[in-house]
């Protein structure tokens, strides 16, 4: 082997072990780069999570994006929303927000959708109370009693409550049934005053649900109480007397109480 060869190899060499130390120092420099400060971590949904299911591992990731424009409640790491409650239905994609997740203490997933100081009342239903099967879990509905007023068989009918929250239907708290199906009961959510009326209306007549328009929250004005009647004190009577002036010793008092006028003989 020639000494020219020789160096062309041993350059070659020198090269290559150049080129290779370069690449790596590029590569680790990468690598350890610290993040763009102008971006974060933020947990998305890679499928559907319908409404009242418990989020599991594999449903979330992460991503990286700008943060200003991740929401306040958003997550920076998926142990954080493993195991709570959907309380909206997400999509694939959706970022997954503190708003639209609650806490799984126990019992059953359907409790933890109940919001804060309110109760869950399930109300025996048919085909017509049930709204022809047309109620699904997240509907709004109000609630009309109806009871008979007298022997003659003439009822009334008045709505009791208004804009409650459908939590279930039947055993079912998901939302991702379109078609209507007639179930037996129906769960809704309310305050613990509303539930009283409710099981008031149940046992005086018989209930009917009304479903409402998702859009529509205007609820019937309030009816004012009778005011009572004060009855008005009596008048004090009015004293007026009355004097002769011809010949006769004798005089009068009138007295007037109301619309009463009497006269009282007195002597002088």
């Amino acid at each position: 082997m020639s000494s020219r060869t020789f160096t062309l190899i041993a350059l070659s060499v020198i090269l290559g072990l150049g080129a290779a130390w370069m690449a790596n120092t590029w590569l680790s420099a990468r690598l350890n780069a610290n993040p763009d400060d102008n971006q974060q971590n933020v947990v998305v949904a890679t499928v559907e999570i319908s409404f009242g299911q418990m989020v599991e591992a594999q449903q979330v990731t992460l991503v990286r994006m700008p943060k200003d424009t991740v929401p306040d409640d958003a997550f920076d790491a998926t142990d954080k929303v493993v195991g709570k409650i959907a309380t909206f239905s997400m999509l694939r994609g959706d970022i997954v927000r503190g708003a639209r997740l609650a806490e799984h203490l126990g019992g059953s997933t359907l409790a933890s959708l109940i919001e804060p100081n309110k109760r869950a009342i399930s109300v025996r239903v048919d085909d017509v109370v049930g709204v022809g099967g047309f109620l699904l879990p997240g509907n709004r509905v109000d609630v009309l009693a109806t009871r008979q007023t007298g022997n003659d068989g003439n009822a009334e009918s008045s709505t009791i409550l208004e804009d409650l929250r459908v939590l279930a239907v039947d055993q079912t708290a998901s939302t991702d049934k379109t078609q209507p199906v007639v179930v037996r009961a129906v769960t809704l959510e309310m305050t613990p005053a509303q539930a009283e009326t409710l099981v008031k209306g149940m046992t005086d007549g018989k209930l009917q649900l009304a479903l409402r328009n998702p859009l529509d929250n205007q609820k019937l004005p309030a009816v004012a109480e009778p005011v009572a009647m004060v009855e008005a004190a009596p008048l004090p009577p009015v004293v007026k007397p009355i004097v002769r002036r011809k010949g006769g010793s004798d005089s009068g008092i009138t007295v007037i109480r109301g619309i009463e006028v009497n006269v009282v003989r007195t002597q002088l």
